[in-house]
Protein backbone atom coordinates (compact mmCIF):
# COMPACT_ATOMS: atom_id res chain seq x y z
CA UNK A 1 0.00 0.00 0.00
CA UNK A 2 2.92 2.34 0.64
CA UNK A 3 3.51 2.84 -3.08
CA UNK A 4 0.34 4.94 -3.22
CA UNK A 5 1.17 7.22 -0.33
CA UNK A 6 2.38 10.74 -1.06
CA UNK A 7 1.58 12.55 -4.31
CA UNK A 8 -0.09 10.81 -7.21
CA UNK A 9 -0.78 12.83 -10.36
CA UNK A 10 -3.99 12.48 -12.35
CA UNK A 11 -2.47 13.02 -15.79
CA UNK A 12 -4.10 15.17 -18.44
CA UNK A 13 -4.32 13.91 -22.01
CA UNK A 14 -2.50 16.52 -24.12
CA UNK A 15 -3.99 17.30 -27.54
CA UNK A 16 -2.48 18.85 -30.65
CA UNK A 17 -4.19 21.74 -32.45
CA UNK A 18 -6.09 19.20 -34.57
CA UNK A 19 -7.38 17.56 -31.32
CA UNK A 20 -5.36 14.36 -31.82
CA UNK A 21 -3.38 13.06 -28.84
CA UNK A 22 -0.02 14.76 -28.44
CA UNK A 23 2.24 11.94 -27.27
CA UNK A 24 5.37 14.11 -27.32
CA UNK A 25 3.72 16.48 -24.85
CA UNK A 26 2.65 13.54 -22.71
CA UNK A 27 6.26 12.38 -22.56
CA UNK A 28 7.39 15.88 -21.53
CA UNK A 29 4.76 15.91 -18.79
CA UNK A 30 5.76 12.49 -17.45
CA UNK A 31 9.43 13.45 -17.33
CA UNK A 32 8.59 16.79 -15.68
CA UNK A 33 6.58 15.04 -12.97
CA UNK A 34 9.19 12.38 -12.26
CA UNK A 35 11.98 14.96 -12.11
CA UNK A 36 10.08 17.06 -9.58
CA UNK A 37 9.08 14.44 -7.05
CA UNK A 38 5.77 12.78 -7.98
CA UNK A 39 5.30 9.35 -6.36
CA UNK A 40 2.94 7.67 -8.86
CA UNK A 41 0.72 8.32 -11.88
CA UNK A 42 -3.03 7.89 -12.40
CA UNK A 43 -3.80 7.41 -16.09
CA UNK A 44 -7.24 7.96 -17.67
CA UNK A 45 -8.91 9.65 -14.75
CA UNK A 46 -11.47 12.40 -15.31
CA UNK A 47 -8.63 14.91 -15.72
CA UNK A 48 -7.55 12.92 -18.78
CA UNK A 49 -10.86 13.80 -20.54
CA UNK A 50 -11.58 10.09 -20.85
CA UNK A 51 -15.24 10.53 -21.86
CA UNK A 52 -13.97 11.97 -25.16
CA UNK A 53 -11.36 9.28 -25.86
CA UNK A 54 -12.05 6.24 -28.01
CA UNK A 55 -11.17 2.75 -26.75
CA UNK A 56 -8.18 2.65 -29.11
CA UNK A 57 -7.00 6.05 -27.85
CA UNK A 58 -7.32 4.93 -24.24
CA UNK A 59 -5.24 1.83 -24.90
CA UNK A 60 -2.66 3.92 -26.77
CA UNK A 61 -2.33 6.28 -23.79
CA UNK A 62 -2.09 3.41 -21.30
CA UNK A 63 0.61 1.71 -23.38
CA UNK A 64 2.57 4.92 -23.97
CA UNK A 65 2.69 5.79 -20.27
CA UNK A 66 4.02 2.30 -19.53
CA UNK A 67 6.74 2.77 -22.14
CA UNK A 68 7.87 6.25 -21.02
CA UNK A 69 7.56 5.57 -17.30
CA UNK A 70 9.71 2.46 -17.78
CA UNK A 71 8.87 1.05 -14.34
CA UNK A 72 10.17 4.13 -12.54
CA UNK A 73 6.91 4.92 -10.71
CA UNK A 74 3.80 2.87 -9.83
CA UNK A 75 0.85 3.25 -12.22
CA UNK A 76 -2.90 3.33 -11.58
CA UNK A 77 -5.48 3.05 -14.37
CA UNK A 78 -8.83 4.81 -14.22
CA UNK A 79 -11.53 2.17 -14.65
CA UNK A 80 -15.08 3.18 -13.76
CA UNK A 81 -18.57 2.81 -15.19
CA UNK A 82 -22.25 3.01 -14.34
CA UNK A 83 -22.68 -0.46 -15.92
CA UNK A 84 -21.33 -2.97 -13.41
CA UNK A 85 -21.30 -5.98 -15.75
CA UNK A 86 -19.50 -4.03 -18.48
CA UNK A 87 -16.99 -2.66 -16.00
CA UNK A 88 -16.11 -6.18 -14.83
CA UNK A 89 -15.60 -7.27 -18.45
CA UNK A 90 -13.30 -4.30 -19.07
CA UNK A 91 -11.28 -5.03 -15.96
CA UNK A 92 -10.90 -8.70 -16.79
CA UNK A 93 -9.83 -7.95 -20.37
CA UNK A 94 -7.46 -5.12 -19.33
CA UNK A 95 -4.38 -5.66 -21.53
CA UNK A 96 -1.84 -4.12 -19.15
CA UNK A 97 -2.37 -6.17 -15.98
CA UNK A 98 1.38 -6.67 -15.55
CA UNK A 99 2.17 -2.96 -15.96
CA UNK A 100 -0.38 -1.26 -13.69
CA UNK A 101 -0.58 -1.81 -9.97
CA UNK A 102 -4.21 -0.81 -9.29
CA UNK A 103 -7.48 0.49 -10.71
CA UNK A 104 -9.05 3.78 -9.62
CA UNK A 105 -12.79 3.14 -9.87
CA UNK A 106 -15.28 5.97 -9.54
CA UNK A 107 -18.73 5.49 -8.06
CA UNK A 108 -21.39 4.88 -10.74
CA UNK A 109 -22.65 8.15 -12.17
CA UNK A 110 -26.01 9.32 -13.57
CA UNK A 111 -28.12 6.34 -12.46
CA UNK A 112 -27.60 7.31 -8.76
CA UNK A 113 -27.45 4.02 -6.79
CA UNK A 114 -28.18 4.13 -3.07
CA UNK A 115 -25.65 3.07 -0.42
CA UNK A 116 -26.55 -0.63 -0.48
CA UNK A 117 -26.39 -0.61 -4.27
CA UNK A 118 -22.95 1.03 -4.12
CA UNK A 119 -21.78 -1.71 -1.80
CA UNK A 120 -23.10 -4.42 -4.10
CA UNK A 121 -21.55 -2.72 -7.17
CA UNK A 122 -18.07 -2.66 -5.62
CA UNK A 123 -18.52 -6.12 -4.11
CA UNK A 124 -19.18 -7.54 -7.57
CA UNK A 125 -16.24 -5.64 -9.04
CA UNK A 126 -13.81 -6.55 -6.25
CA UNK A 127 -14.71 -10.22 -6.46
CA UNK A 128 -13.57 -10.40 -10.09
CA UNK A 129 -11.01 -7.62 -10.58
CA UNK A 130 -7.50 -8.74 -11.58
CA UNK A 131 -5.94 -5.72 -9.83
CA UNK A 132 -6.41 -4.01 -6.45
CA UNK A 133 -9.01 -1.26 -6.39
CA UNK A 134 -8.87 2.31 -5.10
CA UNK A 135 -12.40 3.63 -4.65
CA UNK A 136 -13.19 7.14 -5.91
CA UNK A 137 -15.88 9.26 -4.30
CA UNK A 138 -16.50 12.52 -6.18
CA UNK A 139 -20.12 13.60 -5.74
CA UNK A 140 -19.55 16.86 -7.61
CA UNK A 141 -19.20 14.80 -10.80
CA UNK A 142 -21.32 11.71 -10.15
CA UNK A 143 -24.40 13.11 -8.42
CA UNK A 144 -24.05 10.75 -5.44
CA UNK A 145 -21.79 10.54 -2.40
CA UNK A 146 -20.58 7.27 -0.95
CA UNK A 147 -20.95 7.59 2.80
CA UNK A 148 -18.04 6.68 5.10
CA UNK A 149 -20.00 3.75 6.51
CA UNK A 150 -20.23 2.21 3.03
CA UNK A 151 -16.54 2.78 2.35
CA UNK A 152 -15.59 1.27 5.70
CA UNK A 153 -17.84 -1.73 5.09
CA UNK A 154 -16.12 -2.33 1.75
CA UNK A 155 -12.67 -1.90 3.26
CA UNK A 156 -13.46 -4.52 5.90
CA UNK A 157 -15.00 -6.96 3.43
CA UNK A 158 -12.49 -7.01 0.55
CA UNK A 159 -8.71 -7.08 1.00
CA UNK A 160 -8.20 -6.03 -2.63
CA UNK A 161 -10.06 -2.76 -2.01
CA UNK A 162 -6.97 -0.96 -0.79
CA UNK A 163 -8.02 2.67 -0.46
CA UNK A 164 -10.22 5.57 -1.46
CA UNK A 165 -9.72 8.85 -3.23
CA UNK A 166 -12.10 10.97 -1.18
CA UNK A 167 -13.23 14.10 -3.04
CA UNK A 168 -16.46 14.89 -1.22
CA UNK A 169 -14.99 18.08 0.30
CA UNK A 170 -16.34 16.87 3.66
CA UNK A 171 -13.75 17.04 6.43
CA UNK A 172 -16.21 15.24 8.70
CA UNK A 173 -16.27 12.30 6.27
CA UNK A 174 -12.47 12.29 6.17
CA UNK A 175 -12.27 12.24 9.96
CA UNK A 176 -14.65 9.27 10.12
CA UNK A 177 -12.68 7.35 7.49
CA UNK A 178 -9.31 7.95 9.16
CA UNK A 179 -10.65 7.14 12.62
CA UNK A 180 -12.33 3.85 11.69
CA UNK A 181 -10.42 2.43 8.70
CA UNK A 182 -8.41 -0.81 8.77
CA UNK A 183 -4.71 -0.24 9.33
CA UNK A 184 -3.74 -1.09 5.75
CA UNK A 185 -6.46 0.97 4.02
CA UNK A 186 -5.38 4.22 2.34
CA UNK A 187 -7.39 7.42 2.57
CA UNK A 188 -6.25 9.79 -0.18
CA UNK A 189 -7.34 13.35 -0.87
CA UNK A 190 -9.10 14.27 -4.08
CA UNK A 191 -9.32 17.98 -3.24
CA UNK A 192 -6.06 19.82 -3.92
CA UNK A 193 -6.95 22.83 -1.78
CA UNK A 194 -7.63 20.67 1.30
CA UNK A 195 -4.59 18.39 1.16
CA UNK A 196 -2.70 19.94 4.07
CA UNK A 197 -5.48 19.79 6.68
CA UNK A 198 -6.46 16.34 5.46
CA UNK A 199 -2.94 14.97 5.92
CA UNK A 200 -2.79 16.62 9.33
CA UNK A 201 -5.96 14.67 10.17
CA UNK A 202 -4.23 11.40 9.23
CA UNK A 203 -4.81 10.93 5.51
CA UNK A 204 -2.10 9.29 3.41
CA UNK A 205 -1.60 11.72 0.53
CA UNK A 206 -3.36 12.91 -2.59
CA UNK A 207 -4.23 12.08 -6.17
CA UNK A 208 -3.70 15.56 -7.51
CA UNK A 209 -4.38 17.69 -10.56
CA UNK A 210 -2.30 20.66 -9.44
CA UNK A 211 0.81 18.58 -8.78
CA UNK A 212 1.52 18.26 -12.50
CA UNK A 213 2.06 22.00 -12.91
CA UNK A 214 3.18 23.22 -9.44
CA UNK A 215 5.05 19.96 -9.13
CA UNK A 216 8.12 20.56 -6.99
CA UNK A 217 6.38 22.76 -4.41
CA UNK A 218 3.20 20.67 -4.27
CA UNK A 219 5.11 17.41 -3.82
CA UNK A 220 7.29 19.16 -1.26
CA UNK A 221 4.23 20.24 0.69
CA UNK A 222 2.82 16.72 0.77
CA UNK A 223 6.16 15.17 1.72
CA UNK A 224 6.68 17.71 4.51
CA UNK A 225 3.18 17.17 5.89
CA UNK A 226 3.58 13.39 5.88
CA UNK A 227 6.89 13.86 7.74
CA UNK A 228 5.14 16.02 10.38
CA UNK A 229 7.10 19.09 9.23
CA UNK A 230 3.98 21.21 9.34
CA UNK A 231 5.83 24.53 9.34
CA UNK A 232 7.31 23.83 5.90
CA UNK A 233 4.06 22.32 4.69
CA UNK A 234 2.04 25.32 5.84
CA UNK A 235 4.35 27.78 4.10
CA UNK A 236 4.11 25.85 0.83
CA UNK A 237 0.34 25.51 1.20
CA UNK A 238 -0.12 29.27 1.41
CA UNK A 239 2.30 29.87 -1.47
CA UNK A 240 0.25 27.50 -3.65
CA UNK A 241 -3.36 28.01 -2.57
CA UNK A 242 -4.20 30.92 -4.89
CA UNK A 243 -2.77 29.04 -7.85
CA UNK A 244 -4.63 25.86 -6.95
CA UNK A 245 -7.90 27.77 -6.76
CA UNK A 246 -7.24 29.35 -10.16
CA UNK A 247 -6.80 25.91 -11.74
CA UNK A 248 -10.37 24.95 -10.87
CA UNK A 249 -12.02 28.33 -11.41
CA UNK A 250 -13.47 27.37 -14.81
CA UNK A 251 -13.44 23.62 -14.39
CA UNK A 252 -10.92 20.84 -14.78
CA UNK A 253 -8.74 20.38 -16.83
CA UNK A 254 -9.09 23.83 -18.41
CA UNK A 255 -6.97 25.49 -15.72
CA UNK A 256 -4.22 22.89 -15.58
CA UNK A 257 -3.92 22.79 -19.37
CA UNK A 258 -3.55 26.58 -19.41
CA UNK A 259 -0.79 26.30 -16.80
CA UNK A 260 1.00 23.53 -18.67
CA UNK A 261 0.79 25.56 -21.89
CA UNK A 262 2.40 28.52 -20.15
CA UNK A 263 5.11 26.18 -18.89
CA UNK A 264 5.76 24.98 -22.45
CA UNK A 265 4.68 21.38 -21.85
CA UNK A 266 1.55 21.09 -24.01
CA UNK A 267 -0.88 22.94 -26.25
CA UNK A 268 -3.87 24.64 -24.66
CA UNK A 269 -6.35 22.29 -26.31
CA UNK A 270 -9.41 20.47 -24.95
CA UNK A 271 -12.09 18.41 -26.66
CA UNK A 272 -15.72 19.49 -26.62
CA UNK A 273 -17.83 19.62 -24.56
CA UNK A 274 -14.94 21.21 -22.62
CA UNK A 275 -13.26 24.41 -23.77
CA UNK A 276 -9.98 26.16 -22.85
CA UNK A 277 -9.73 28.68 -20.05
CA UNK A 278 -10.86 32.22 -20.78
CA UNK A 279 -8.25 34.83 -21.68
CA UNK A 280 -8.76 36.45 -18.27
CA UNK A 281 -8.13 33.22 -16.36
CA UNK A 282 -5.18 32.31 -18.61
CA UNK A 283 -3.54 35.62 -17.73
CA UNK A 284 -4.25 35.17 -14.02
CA UNK A 285 -2.56 31.76 -14.11
CA UNK A 286 0.37 33.21 -16.05
CA UNK A 287 0.75 35.98 -13.47
CA UNK A 288 0.71 33.43 -10.65
CA UNK A 289 3.35 31.27 -12.32
CA UNK A 290 5.63 34.30 -12.74
CA UNK A 291 5.73 34.60 -8.96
Amino acid sequence: MNQFKGTGVALITPFKNDKSIDFSALERLIEHCIKNGVNYFVVLGTTGETPTLSKDEKNAVLEFVVKINNKRLPLVAGMGSNNTAELIKEMQSFPFKNDYQAFLSVTPYYNKPNQEALFQHYAAVASLSPLPIILYNVPGRTGISMQPATTLRLSASFKNIIGIKEASRSMAACFELVKNKPANFLVLSGDDDLVLPQIVSGMDGVISVAAQCFTKDFCGMVKAALSNDFGTAKNLHYQLIDGVNLLFKEGNPAGVKAALHILGICENELRLPLIPASEELYQQIADFLKK
